[in-house]
């Protein structure tokens, strides 16, 4: 493989300014596309959000049934407090406002219990007023099929109308107030926050990320070519999942998700890139008597460097990329539909960041040449070139790393079991891990909408949706007789009474708990499904939503990780002609993911860092965080895991024993990863500085899982089991050895 990505090195190197603006035009049109919506539609216009659901699974069907049976359009609801609903002039100063909304195209029903025969004494009115005598709903309904332009069109103007009702009561009512709630409000401001959300990490991240790269680099020249890449790879990647979004469903979360792994893999592949090409153009300029250090075209070196660049470093990017993109892959194995999108988007942005740093970063670092063999403008402050002599990419036989390994070779037993136990110990948290598939609770406290639905849970329980709904193919008769055993069951607090709903009847169950995700309310959902019935129902709610969530991961995870390791094992063999390596790899890396669920459970779950992190703890972990975060931190796992064997490797092959290409292939990769981890970690960490929940686990676990493997897995485990192994680290049969011979990926 190495000709080809030399070849690649030396046509970039050849066609630099070329390349650059076919980058320029592609991130241009990616950002405009999908940002801008320069078409018609940007990317979060046409992102989605909801329950995660389960094509096929019971939950799912019964929702399908539920929404081709509706026959009203959707409905605006403004909750009004501080309103006394028995206050004598209250129903003439709502008349201006239900005149109104009752004028806006599209709108079928104006509804309050004023309006009703008897009003506030109606019985009828009961779900619509306020338990503590202090509230009431106005309810505006929609008329059905109208087309999604005049949809629009009437949710708008029925939610700007119904936000200046309350200031229109002070009259009659001084201490109104007043929230507009609705189905479509909510998606709205979840995809909102995602959006604020990306805009926040990539603040916090970028700055931050960069001035790692400056001090690795002891220069801004040289960490502007990994940060340029990584623009490049956001607007490339934001291009690519809008295309996507025309071919499958899509939700929002998803954006963010993927917009992390590729900014922090573009960084990390380019700040490999570049290290390399530094050290390969030192070792030019050394061999030239140092002289020439200014860029002198035509002299070829820089060319050779970017070839010799691209012909290791580039082969260990595409090869990371490739490992990657396979355990990223393993999420399209189980049924839910946004793991699926999860797997399609992140391998596209995948294959967008690897694009970035195999064309894009050798294109500029051709550009600038010989002046990257120069110190930067920084080494000249007084004070600042001692610490950068130390953090800098300087290429050293000897040093920190080089120590490192030596200590840790010096007694690996106890390294090895000692970071084991260590591993071991913060992964105990997984064995009591809740999952959950939140609702409103994914918006941070303090928001128009969750403020909504905590108005209707806290005040109008009976007009708040049960936590709980059956969908039942029978009479009402036949409903409201099994009804009764429902009600007897553990955990039902009270069962609506049967309503129909098209051909089918639906009974609400209200659990005897508050939380609609909560262990009474899963309780309730097997309890339900287990009870014989004379006809078929289907159950559905946020918590048959999660035990069909979990019920697939469950059903097809053997799948998934018998593809993924097979796929790792085979890659690895063919990158090592070893097939102790690859195993160690799978156990290592599977325990640090262990490690950083664990940690996960005590931080979000168990609540320990509410405070810290800002966030209110659901109780659980959200179900796909758990299937993304494994997905992700193995690959990224990999990711380093392929950064150091690739170095070890290539000094075993070079002739070197193993103790040595291990202390030596440390230190030649242990800078790059640590950077690369730290920066990665700030990419990661600048997501949890959002409001979505979600977001902040997935950011959190993920900085977690790193942190983790670039320390106690890559700097101790590694080196010390292999140190133990010795020799038997490059182990296979000899059928696999002539395997090997004639398909090796790498020399």
């Amino acid at each position: 493989m190495a000709p080809v990505f030399a070849r690649l090195g030396r046509v970039v190197a050849h066609h630099p300014r070329l390349t650059v603006v076919l980058w320029l035009v592609l991130t241009v049109a990616g950002y405009a596309l999908a940002v801008l919506g320069v078409h018609g539609q940007g990317l979060f216009d046409r992102v989605g959000t909801g329950d995660p659901g389960v094509s096929g699974s019971e939950s799912s069907q019964g929702q399908t049934i539920l929404n081709d049976a509706r026959t009203s359009g959707p409905a605006v609801t403004l909750v009004l407090d501080g309103v006394d609903p028995a206050a004598p002039d209250l129903s003439a100063a709502l008349d201006p406002a239900r005149a109104d909304l009752a004028a806006v195209d599209g709108v079928a029903t104006v509804i309050d219990p004023l309006v009703l025969p008897g009003g506030p004494e109606n019985p009828a009115a009961a779900p619509l007023l306020a338990e503590d005598g202090e509230g009431l709903l106005v309810v505006v309904e929609l008329e059905p099929d109208l087309t999604e332009s005049a949809e629009t069109a009437a949710l708008d103007a029925v939610e700007e109308r119904l936000r200046e009702v309350p200031g229109e009561l002070v009259a009659v009512a001084p201490d109104a107030t007043g929230v507009v709630g609705a189905e479509h409000l909510i998606v709205d401001e979840i995809t909102h926050q995602v959006e604020e959300d990306l805009r926040t990490g990539e603040v916090v991240a970028l700055p931050i990320a960069l001035a790692v790269m400056v001090l690795v680099f002891g220069g801004f020249l040289a960490a502007a070519m990994p940060m340029a890449g990584a623009l490049a790879s956001i607007g490339g990647g934001l291009g690519t999942v809008l295309a996507l979004t025309y071919v499958m469903d899509v939700d929002a979360a998803v954006v963010n998700v993927v917009t992390v792994l590729g900014l922090g893999l573009s960084i990390d592949y380019g700040l490999l890139v570049v290290s390399r090409f530094r050290e390969e153009l030192h070792r030019l300029v050394d061999a030239d008597g140092g002289a020439g250090s200014r860029r002198r075209r035509g002299d070829g070196a820089v060319v050779r460097a970017v070839e010799t660049t691209m012909a290791t470093a580039g082969r260990t990017v595409a090869f990371s990329a490739v490992t990657v993109a396979i355990a990223i892959s393993g999420l399209l194995a189980f049924r839910p539909e946004i793991l699926r999108a999860i797997a399609a988007a992140g391998v596209l942005v995948l294959v967008v960041a690897a694009a970035t740093a195999l064309t894009l970063v050798p294109a500029l670092l051709t550009l600038s040449g010989r002046r990257l063999a120069r110190p930067g403008v920084l080494a000249r402050v007084p004070g600042v070139r001692r610490l950068l002599a130390r953090a800098s990419d300087v290429d050293r036989a000897e040093g920190a790393f080089s120590s490192l390994a030596a200590r840790v070779q010096r007694h690996p037993w106890w390294v090895m079991l000692g970071s084991v136990a260590l591993l071991t110990l913060l992964a105990l948290p997984v064995l009591r891990m809740e999952l959950r598939i939140s609702g409103i609770e994914l918006l941070p406290a303090g928001t128009a909408q969750r403020e909504y639905v905590a108005a209707l849970e806290e005040d109008y329980a009976a007009a708040a949706s049960p936590p709980v709904t059956v969908v039942a193919a029978t009479t009402l008769d036949e409903a409201a007789a099994w009804s009764q055993e429902v009600a007897a069951l553990d955990g039902v607090a009270s069962v609506d009474p049967p309503a129909p709903a098209g051909s089918y009847v639906v009974v609400g169950i209200r659990p005897d708990a508050d939380d609609p995700g909560g262990d009474v309310a899963v309780d309730v959902v097997r309890e339900v499904r287990g009870l014989d019935a004379p006809f078929d129902r289907w159950v559905v709610g946020q918590a048959a939503s999660q035990i069909d969530f979990t019920d697939a991961l469950v059903e097809r995870a053997p799948l998934a990780l018998t593809v993924v390791a097979l796929a790792t094992l085979l890659l690895l063999f063919l990158m090592t002609g070893s097939v102790v390596i690859p195993l160690k790899a799978l156990l290592t890396n599977t325990l640090s993911i262990l490690a950083s669920l664990g940690v996960l459970v005590w931080a979000f779950q168990d609540g320990h860092l509410e405070g810290l992190l800002g966030f209110q703890s659901t109780g659980g972990i959200e179900t796909y965080v758990l299937a993304l975060v494994a997905a992700f931190a193995f690959g990224l796992a990999m990711d380093y895991e392929v950064f150091l064997l690739a170095r070890v490797k290539e000094l075993h092959d070079s002739g070197l024993p193993t103790d040595e290409a291990v202390r030596l292939g440390l230190q030649r990769s242990g800078r790059i990863i640590t950077s690369a981890a730290a920066i990665i970690i700030v990419v990661f960490a600048g997501f949890v500085a959002g409001d979505l929940i979600v977001i902040k686990q997935v950011g959190f676990a993920l900085a977690v899982a790193v942190l983790i493997d670039a320390t106690i897995v890559r700097m101790l485990l590694v080196p010390a089991t292999m140190t133990v192994l010795n020799r038997a680290n490059w182990w296979a049969p000899k059928p696999l050895r002539r395997v090997y011979e004639r398909f090796a990926i790498l020399h």
